[in-house]
């Protein structure tokens, strides 16, 4: 879906781990023949994978257990709603209290 779905001239970088279905000749060479880049972590270097890995576990916490959506599109739009609920509404103690949007623009005036 993602190769269908890339926009013509797109020359995308895709990041993952070094799991065995990242390395595979079929995988690897699909993602080569369809103009995309890939990227992996350094094997044993999980710091690579951290901030993702904890936005996924966030996601599949509160937002996806134990719900079921009858339409890809309903699945999307709730989808949004929810990222737009993490970065500019749900506040994060590791942020001092600050929403994800909220820390970027103090970071981004003091840089100023």
């Amino acid at each position: 879906m993602l190769i269908e779905a890339k926009p013509e001239g797109a020359h995308p970088v895709l990041h993952s781990d070094m799991g065995w279905q990242y390395q595979h000749d079929l995988y690897v060479s699909a993602l080569r023949d369809n103009g995309f880049t890939q990227s992996m972590s350094r094997k044993g270097n999980c710091i690579d994978n951290g901030a993702t890995e904890q936005v996924f576990g966030h996601i599949k916490d509160e937002f996806f257990r134990g719900r079921d959506w009858g339409t890809f599109a309903s699945f999307k739009a709730d989808l949004e709603s929810y990222i737009h609920h993490w970065n500019h509404v749900r506040r994060q103690k590791k942020l001092k209290g600050l929403t994800p949007a909220e820390f970027r623009e103090q970071a981004l005036r003091a840089a100023a």
